[in-house]
């Protein structure tokens, strides 16, 4: 199935936030202009990894630096012998949990932990809220940041308002729940691509809770609202965006790990991130050389 990073509503949106967009044979390719230095090239979970496209790229936006994300250890092998060096970090979470929604509910419900189901059944009473024009994203946010501490990134509202323009009426979902007196104590973020290019992935995409809703286990039940929502608009797979990896170790991952493992699902591994650092005319400069031969 095809990576949400290479939808062409994910292409939108990074087009809204200053990227140059190179759509290739259904394949996003990511120019962002560093001046005076050149251009980064940025391809995450392509299908194929296409070098002769690479390079014209390249020569084309005058690229330093090349990212590359595959999906597969072939892909990844096929990098490496080509120059390409494997990072330390990753930028997108290099594995993650997946729930298979061709299952009933009563299945999916049934291969969650036990406290979760219980999690869930303790939080029916909580309010959720589905959020959606720029005025109530903007409310959205608002409790998102009054939820989490200073040092936690919020995105900047123009960039939620771009994402759900992005990804419109069902390719996105704002959900947050409150308490008695309707303050906001938790949200959760949903993307999915258009159901025309046969992506039928949903992903937890972002989540925030505050002391408040720890306490009342409320982002259980968000959770669970956007699983839902997902199986009912037609998606085949729901994916978790991400839990912690040994082989890139970020110890602050392990919270949420935990948290979203009370969920079933099977790992999804990928291969890591690949970059490849050269100065902007290399690609010319091996161009003329190849045609003085």
């Amino acid at each position: 199935m095809i990576d949400i990073r290479q939808s062409k509503a994910y292409a939108k949106y990074l087009r809204s936030l200053g990227w140059t967009v190179e759509r290739t044979a259904e394949i996003n390719y990511f120019i962002k202009k560093v001046p005076p230095i050149g251009s980064i090239l940025k391809i995450q979970r392509p299908a194929e990894i296409r070098m002769e496209t690479i390079r014209k790229l390249c020569r084309k936006h005058g690229v330093f630096q090349i990212i590359v994300e595959p999906k597969t250890e072939t892909d990844a092998k096929y990098l490496a012998s080509s120059g390409f060096k494997l990072l330390k970090s990753t930028y997108l979470p290099s594995k993650t949990l997946q729930i298979d929604l061709t299952q009933t509910r009563e299945q999916i419900l049934r291969n969650f932990k036990k406290d979760a189901r219980q999690a869930i059944k303790r939080g029916e009473g909580v309010y959720i809220k589905e959020y959606s024009t720029p005025d109530e994203i903007k409310i959205f946010r608002r409790g998102w940041k009054n939820s989490v501490k200073l040092t936690r990134f919020v995105p900047r509202l123009e960039q939620l308002i771009k994402l759900r323009e992005s990804f419109p009426q069902r390719n996105s979902l704002f959900l947050a729940s409150h308490n008695i007196s309707g303050r906001i104590i938790g949200g959760a973020l949903f993307t999915t691509s258009s159901h025309e290019e046969s992506n039928y992935i949903t992903y937890y995409w972002q989540a925030f809770t505050n002391k408040e809703g720890r306490s009342t286990l409320s982002q259980y039940s968000l959770l669970w609202r956007g699983i839902l929502w997902a199986k009912k608009n037609g998606c085949k797979i729901f994916d978790f965006e991400g839990i912690y990896d040994p082989r890139f170790p970020n110890k602050s991952w392990l919270g949420f790990t935990h948290f979203k493992r009370s969920f079933g699902g099977y790992e999804v591994t990928y291969p890591g991130c690949y970059t490849k650092i050269q100065l902007p005319n290399t690609w010319q400069t091996k161009q003329l050389r190849t045609k003085s031969q």
